[in-house]
């Protein structure tokens, strides 16, 4: 695998494609493109016969030019990189960043490519393509592009255990933006190869891992922890955010009750029913003077005994 991040942080795992797959890709761009030369001249043909034999030339050059340096240019500009020979053997040119290729690439490749293929008949390129640890030939080197496979196997994309479920929510205090991309990215290569390497390595390994990782944090790895399920459960928190930056927002705004476990800012409980709401009732008017009741003379004052003594009038 190729390690590969891009400008916007993204982690790419891409092969790059080898030189069989290569040589069968460039062979039936050529078959394309010539059978189209050899169409287009034919028509020049017939079409310019009554032209001296130096316009002939002229325009034969020019044919020769358009079709088979500027055709294979123009495709793999506005294809991003995938010419008809690259689709059929499912491959691409990218950038050295992952990114894909703009003009310039393609115009630095199609111009070397006239003497690295066509004028030596593709010796020079398979000569650096064996050569370098990427397969590149020169004008991949000059022009900084790179060839990927697109169709990887499913069997060979490496699954990434989950932490124990006892570590679930367990590092969600952690500040993971000091860790770098690369760092992330050799943490997912390791958990999807860890059934793959030996187990002192891969012990070995998670260890250095999770002292980096933690020295980024800034908080050390528990003791009861084991470092692989360490990088498992961190890897884990680290994608529960990016889902909650991604589609937190929308879910608040549409009133989901729900929220991604770990994620910060995420309610630690869920919220206790309230009592329902009973509006106040107003309170009664004051009577009126004829609805007073009447009050005995002889009745006392509340909390006294009455006496039944009446005072003059």
């Amino acid at each position: 695998m190729s390690e590969l991040v891009t400008g916007e942080a993204v982690t790419l795992e891409l092969r790059p494609a080898r030189l069989p797959s290569r040589a069968l890709a460039v062979l039936l761009d050529l078959v394309v493109a010539v059978a189209v030369y050899v169409a287009v001249t034919i028509a020049l043909v017939a079409s310019t016969s009554s032209l001296d034999g130096a316009a002939q030339t002229a325009l034969t050059i020019a044919t020769f030019v358009l079709v088979l340096v500027g055709g294979p240019i123009a495709v793999e500009t506005l294809s991003h990189g995938r010419s008809l020979g690259k689709m059929a053997c499912g491959l691409r040119v990218v950038r050295d960043d992952g990114g894909p290729i703009r003009f310039r690439h393609a115009l630095v490749r199609g111009l070397i490519g006239v003497i690295e293929i066509l004028m030596t008949f593709g010796v020079i390129a398979c000569i650096a393509s064996l050569v370098s640890a990427r397969g590149r030939r020169l004008g991949d080197v000059f022009a900084g592009t790179l060839v990927v496979r697109e169709r990887v196997p499913f069997s060979s994309a490496g699954f990434i255990p989950p932490p124990p479920p006892w570590l679930a929510g367990r590092f969600s205090g952690l500040d993971l933006s000091a860790v770098p991309d690369d760092l992330w990215l050799a943490v997912r290569q390791y958990l999807a190869r860890t059934g793959q390497l030996d187990p002192r390595v891969g012990w070995a390994m998670a260890e250095r891992l999770a002292g980096d990782v933690a020295a980024r944090t800034g908080a050390p790895v528990p003791r009861e922890v084991p470092p692989p399920a360490y990088l498992a459960a961190v890897l884990q928190e680290r994608q529960a955010r990016e889902a909650w930056r991604a589609f937190g927002g929308t879910a608040a705004a549409d009133g989901a009750a729900g929220s991604v476990p770990g994620a910060p800012g995420a309610p630690a409980a869920a919220a206790q029913p309230s009592a329902p709401f009973v509006p106040p009732t107003a309170p009664p008017p004051p009577p009126s003077p004829g609805d007073r009741p009447e009050v005995p003379r002889d009745a006392a004052p509340e909390g006294r005994p009455g006496t039944g003594f009446v005072p003059p009038a």
